[in-house]
């Protein structure tokens, strides 16, 4: 008789990119005394630009525990660039393309061949910061620099497919929501919330 290998904990690395868009948010704030102090609020239609240097990208590690769920750290470098058209009146400039920087602590739920021998479903949610690099040039003041600006949060679903017992691929789809509140040079303030929608595709690495 065989008797079925006991399940145990597991340390998984992934890394993707793809294809991440933003939908319209609304961008309110201050101008600073230089410009003054008037407030603006507009409404921008995001570009994700996912393949424009700097690309879009994910890092992230899951602790998988015999039971299949899993508790991980995870890193996305998402990016929104604001057209000229829809900027507030006196922007030139207003983007978090180095990038929009989510950082999660996640905790996650797989399905081992649920959908066949080699597939494992799974999806994930977590809760973390905003780390974006705002860079805004409205007027003769020029933002350009990392913020933390408020809290974030992650939502994925996706599959893998074992190539072998270290090796998977994967594909997924992942939303994140950020509040951010950034601060101006000249003494101004920018607020908005800002959510992404991602096709990521990446290699998982097992040990």
């Amino acid at each position: 008789m065989t008797l079925a290998a006991p399940a145990r904990a597991e340390m998984e690395l992934n890394f993707y990119t793809g294809y991440q868009t933003a939908p319209h948010s609304r961008v309110t704030g201050t101008r600073g005394a230089s410009s003054g102090s008037t407030s603006f609020d507009s409404l921008i239609g995001w570009q994700g630009k996912s393949f424009s240097a700097p690309p879009y990208y994910g890092l992230r590690a899951t602790w998988w525990r015999p039971s299949n769920v899993g508790f991980g750290l995870e890193f996305s470098h998402n990016k929104v660039y604001a057209p000229a058209a829809e900027m507030p009146a006196g922007f030139s400039r207003l983007e978090f393309t180095d990038g929009l920087n989510i950082i999660t602590a996640n905790i996650s739920k797989r399905w081992p061949g649920a959908w066949g021998g080699s597939i494992t479903p799974y999806v994930s949610g977590g809760l973390g910061i905003s780390m974006p690099h705002v860079d805004v040039t409205e007027g003769t003041n020029v933002t350009y620099g990392y913020q933390v600006t408020g809290a974030a949060a992650r939502v994925t679903a996706g599959a893998k497919y074992q190539l072998n017992d270290r090796w998977s691929i994967f594909g997924e789809y992942q939303f994140t929501w950020s509040q951010n509140s950034a601060d101006l040079a000249g003494g101004g303030n920018l607020n908005t919330r800002i959510f992404t929608n991602a096709l990521n595709i990446g290699v998982g690495f097992s040990f």
